[in-house]
């Protein structure tokens, strides 16, 4: 009898530092920040809420925003075996399909947490996915269109993020001065996300991808970018103020005039092209979005005396 030569199939193994690093750690700051105003703002005592809070963490940070990385590497490994070969999907580190069932293993992982966590949190989870599916993959691709993408982008790792961190530790529906702040530092990290794609300007322009800095111009999006920004804080100010909490809404307000110095920086050398315009959005990101963030933070200490006032 002849023997069979069949090859028997080598197992896939996974290098755990390759899936680390396909979910992206340095991305989860923004939401997990957010995610922690939303405890903040939400007037619950810390002490008794300590098993929410870790929970939602996980879920903000490397759970949703984490499947948010692999399923944007996954429909993007054909441009990044070019761009960036050694990104893990592309060099083979992650193997076969694995990238895309990445996302569907953190997709179905991130709604058993946030089941624990409530309602309201399954609400938001869901539409966290759903954008994050939207924004990659076909035959959406809202990453594809800077108007859309960066909408998506900065409702979740703002809005989302921040609602999600009071719905955690409240149990129900958030207060509706929470779901107001969260909706203004949404609109404004649109402009983030503006700033975040300088760096990509000549290969969008090559792939077809309609930024904003393709669509407008690195000059016209870079105004774009700087006025989204500051308008929802303006409106922050003026709602503290009309909510009778002066010092928050003035130091909110001097975190907003420090930024505009930075942003009249950025746009003068972005207009002279005195300096690459990328590297103008990045020291601007560096120093600029550090400022606005601080702001969603002193808005959130705000809301709470207000809710922990009415108690």
């Amino acid at each position: 009898m002849r023997r069979s030569t069949a090859v028997a199939p080598v197992p896939v193994r996974l290098d755990p530092a390759a899936v680390v690093e396909l979910l992206k750690p340095v991305t989860w700051f923004a939401p997990m920040w957010a995610f922690a105003c939303g405890v903040i703002s939400s007037g619950v005592p810390f002490s008794s809420s300590w098993t929410f809070i870790l929970l939602g963490m996980i879920l903000a940070g490397p759970l949703v925003c984490g499947m948010s990385q692999a399923i944007n590497d996954w429909y993007d490994r054909h441009v990044d075996a070019i761009n960036e070969p050694d990104r893990p999907i592309p060099s083979g580190r992650i193997p076969g399909q694995w990238g895309l069932y990445i996302a569907i293993i953190w997709s179905a992982l991130s709604l058993a947490v946030a089941s624990l966590l409530g309602t309201w949190v399954v609400v938001a989870t869901l539409v966290g996915l759903t954008l994050a599916w939207g924004y990659s993959a076909p035959p959406f691709r809202l990453k594809e269109n800077g108007w859309w993408g960066n909408a998506a982008v900065g409702f979740s790792y703002e809005g989302l993020a921040w609602f999600t961190g009071a719905a955690a530790v409240l149990t129900v529906f958030p207060d509706g001065r929470i779901v107001a702040l969260a909706v203004l530092y949404s609109l404004g990290a649109h402009g983030i996300m503006t700033l975040n794609d300088f760096k990509a300007v000549e290969g969008d322009r090559q792939m077809g991808v309609r930024s904003l800095p393709v669509q407008l111009g690195e000059t016209g999006a870079a105004r774009l970018a700087c006025l989204v920004m500051a308008l929802p804080q303006v409106v922050v100010v003026g709602l503290l103020w009309s909510w009778d909490k002066p010092m928050f809404a003035a130091a909110v307000a001097a975190l907003l005039v420090a930024q505009i110095g930075l942003m009249a920086r950025f746009l003068l050398n972005t207009e002279r092209l005195m300096a690459a315009p990328y590297r103008n959005a990045a020291l601007y990101n560096a120093t600029g979005t550090t400022l606005y963030v601080s702001g969603m933070m002193v808005s959130a200490f705000a809301v709470r005396g207000l809710i922990m006032g009415g108690m």
